[in-house]
């Protein structure tokens, strides 16, 4: 009932077709928390690519781990309406009837001469159909009105006026005006009185889709006797309400499983993931697979079809012996329920309610197949659901996200891109190479030979034929964006032809300034006055790699977070120097990669970076505390993180981790890095122990195995000054703190513009655990006078590293929250 797309997350399959002992592995590791922030490839697997441009940050976390809610939110932003489908000036201008427009969100209904009623969804105000109250009541007037008494009417065919959409889900905006959510039982039992009302006219409904058909929209269709949909490319179908902390409201959790099975709908329901048309065909979500320009005439045959009697309506697929047995049988049902629960306990901690609500809602609707108790139970989890802490926090992200899709510098500020050239091949550059050419771009990879550029181009081509195999790409497209890469090595003279022709620079190698200069030095040269040169340093402030450039109005940091592909955040940050047009130009070509871009202040270690230096910091107090690595990887798994700081510090390597914490020590920081002992990972670099890359690392690997060895254990022993035997919360309390008041000093220092930039930051870019909503909507749920408290007494105890910073003072003693 939701409009949120979601997330590309790798396909999950909740039980075997072929071998019964699937059942118990089937609902595989990706429920909600698999679905707000990652993807496909392992960052260990990416490390191997050993050139001198493979540079990796702080901020490359372990993307198999990183699995949660945000990107669900990386391919679903390119679904979502550049500006957000809610109240405007535009919608408050009262709609008056006329003869050639009766309704605002319908076009006029038109009959045919064989009596099927063609009813054309089309909002005359958005680019996009989504469901509201307004339009819910209009579809009642237009069906009371014009169908339900009209004995003319034969068959309806419900379809989009708009190109590339049917419905995008329903509009959120309605339910977060809703002070009293309780008001919602008694809302969608008049819109599913509505649905069972189209129903009692017993004519045949088709649901004729073209385009997204999310949450309510699919909601919407699942009520028809017969769906069709075509082979756009664009056309994607599912229930994503589960991002969002919620659950399909207009009978979704009922009519879902007796269409495609219970296995298929807990898969849909459970992962909000999208099915696109061919394999909606082959389970039975839809009828018929048909090209856009057929769609509508098809859908008026079919329904002459379904009144004269030579089409059939749509039935459920008929299931196999073994899905017979998991399904229809209390054993097979038994084991079913026990492994979905204990899979979505596993991926969810427990910390978001929905899945197990949805669980109960199918549940309940098996039990109670008859009558209406079972949409009424639905409607009241949902109602429930809509005024948790963890549905307003994921909405919230929501709503952020939808917002960063816009800047501030006006729509003719931004520069015309055709040509990106991007220096340095190796993990990051090949990753911002593939999806800079996977959104049309002409793509220049250049390093320094022709093994650095061909690891580059190996990486690209292999992430796509991994998609191709997947069936998330044609083949077609994926030679498609290898054609649009040129390789170029330094050694050829003629790379700098090439760059003569580019639009924008993206310069990806070794965290050194005056390697960096040195490349804007010679890109300048090469390079027409229009061209804009983008660093994508993870610390080093862009002022200080513009200096002694000649034209510094064009340089500007894209900070990228690995690996590329999967993660969905991107920094910018413009000096003081930056031109408008070089910010809007960097904005909007990472929102057409598919970033969520946010625009920060130009400071050591910008943002994400700058709050993770704290943090990091408390790993190595709270160690020197005695506080042993399990502990601490548990504490942060156990608050919502998608890992625990012990191990992300492995995965992204010890040495990357310990030199970010030594530049923020010696930045601007001042006592915020103090209280801890940086030396704990300088010593593990002289040793040797880098992390997962090198076998060892605060654990040792062996394969999928990871252990603790004894001399780590020695090590952490002889490191340790005290073992204060502290508690979970206090861990979590001491590590979290120090984070979220960073976040804070970077609102108060401007080097964030509001809370919501700072939530989706950390979310998007650390995987701040997405059910608290970020570090402000955390702090605005616990009470901000109560974490100033928590902090108070860190800082009599352990020292002022812990003081809040005068913002968060300030909200304290005022009780201002900061969101409204």
């Amino acid at each position: 009932m939701m409009m949120l797309r979601k997330a590309s997350s790798a396909s999950l399959s909740l039980a075997s077709r072929r071998n019964i002992s699937h059942c118990r592995t089937a609902f595989a590791s990706r429920v909600v928390v698999d679905n707000l922030l990652s993807q496909d490839a392992s960052l260990s697997s990416e490390l191997t690519l050993p050139n001198t441009s493979n540079r990796t940050s702080i901020t490359s976390i372990p993307v198999r781990n990183f699995s949660s809610a945000a990107t669900a939110l990386k391919e679903d932003t390119e679904s979502i309406p550049p500006s957000k489908e809610r109240a405007s000036p535009r919608d408050s201008v009262q709609f008056t009837p006329t003869p050639e427009r009766k309704y605002k969100f319908f076009q006029n209904v038109e009959v045919t001469q064989d009596g099927v009623a063609i009813v054309r969804f089309d909002n005359r105000d958005k680019k996009v159909n989504t469901l509201s109250f307004a339009l819910s009541a209009e579809a009642k007037t237009l069906w009371n009105e014009e169908i339900h008494e009209n004995n003319d009417v034969k068959a309806v065919v419900f379809t989009s006026a708009k190109p590339d959409t049917f419905i995008a889900g329903a509009d959120i905006f309605d339910i977060q005006q809703l002070d009293d959510k309780s008001k919602l039982k008694t809302i969608i039992e008049g819109e599913l009185e509505f649905f069972q009302k189209m129903k009692t006219k017993g004519v045949p409904l088709i649901a004729a889709i073209d385009g997204p058909a999310l949450g309510g929209g699919l909601e919407w269709a699942l009520w028809c006797d017969y769906r069709i949909c075509t082979d756009n490319p664009k056309t994607k179908l599912g229930l994503p309400e589960v991002k969002l902390g919620l659950l399909p409201g207009f009978g979704g959790t009922q009519n879902l499983p007796a269409l495609v099975g219970i296995q298929n709908a807990m898969d849909m329901m459970l992962t909000g993931k999208d099915i696109r048309p061919d394999k909606a065909k082959k389970m039975g979500l839809v009828d018929l697979v048909v090209a856009p320009q057929s769609l509508e005439k098809v859908a008026i045959d079919t329904a002459k079809g379904l009144v004269d009697g030579t089409a059939k309506k749509s039935k459920p697929k008929k299931k196999s012996l073994l899905n017979r047995f998991i399904e229809d049988t209390s054993p097979g049902q038994s084991m079913m329920w026990k492994k979905i629960n204990e899979m979505v306990q596993k991926n969810t901690n427990g910390n978001y309610p929905s899945p197990f609500a949805i669980i109960d809602c199918v549940k309940y609707g098996l039990a109670h197949p008859s009558g209406n108790e079972k949409f009424r139970n639905e409607r009241e989890q949902f109602a429930k659901l809509a005024e948790t802490t963890e549905s307003e926090a994921l909405i919230g992200i929501f709503d952020g996200m939808t917002a960063m899709k816009k800047h501030q510098y006006g729509e003719d500020a931004a520069l015309p891109v055709n040509k990106v050239a991007v220096i340095g091949a190796g993990l990051m550059g090949a990753g911002i190479a593939q999806v800079t050419a996977e959104k049309g771009y002409d793509v220049l990879l250049k390093d320094r030979d022709d093994g650095a550029v061909g690891r580059g181009l190996s990486y690209m081509s292999d992430n796509w034929d991994k998609k191709v195999k997947r069936r998330r790409m044609k083949r077609y497209q994926r030679n498609q964006n290898m054609s649009r890469v040129a390789g170029l090595t330094d050694d050829s003279e003629s790379w700098k032809k090439h760059f003569s022709g580019a639009d924008l620079i993206i310069e990806a190698v070794f965290e050194e300034i005056n390697l960096k200069r040195r490349i804007v030095k010679e890109i300048e040269e090469v390079t027409p006055e229009h061209c804009i040169f983008a660093t994508n340093t993870s610390a080093i402030p862009i002022a200080d790699i513009a200096e002694g450039a000649s034209r510094p109005e064009r340089i500007i940091g894209m900070h990228y977070f690995s690996p590329v592909p999967s993660m969905p955040l991107l920094e910018i940050i413009p000096h003081d120097g930056t031109a408008d047009c070089a910010t809007a130009t960097a904005f909007e070509v990472g929102t057409k990669q598919g970033k969520t871009c946010i625009v920060v202040k130009d400071v050591p270690g910008f943002y994400v970076n700058r709050c993770l230096g704290p943090f990091l910091v408390e790993v190595s107090a709270l160690a020197k505390d005695g506080v042993s690595l399990e502990a601490l990887d548990k504490a942060m798994k156990n608050f919502g993180m998608p890992v625990g700081p012990v191990t992300l510090a492995d995965e992204v390597g010890v040495d990357v981790v310990s030199h970010v914490a030594s530049f923020l020590s010696n930045a601007d920081l001042g006592v915020r890095m103090e209280g801890g002992d940086i030396s704990l990972m300088q010593n593990m670099v002289e040793k040797g122990w880098l992390g997962k890359k090198s076998g060892q690392g605060f654990y040792s690997y062996n394969g999928k195995k990871k252990t603790i060895n004894s001399d780590v254990k020695a090590y952490l022993k002889a490191f340790a000054s005290r073992d204060l035997g502290l508690k979970e919360k206090e861990i979590q309390d001491r590590m979290v703190s120090r984070f979220v008041n960073e976040a804070v000093k970077c609102l108060e220092d401007e080097i964030i513009a509001d809370p919501v930039v700072g939530d989706i930051g950390l979310v998007f870019g650390t995987g701040f655990a997405p059910f608290r909503g970020g570090p402000f909507r955390y702090l605005d749920t616990v009470g901000v006078s109560k974490y100033c408290d928590i902090m108070n007494g860190f800082a009599e105890k352990y020292g002022p590293q812990f003081e809040p910073c005068q913002l968060l003072k300030d909200h304290a003693a005022s009780g201002k929250n900061f969101h409204g």
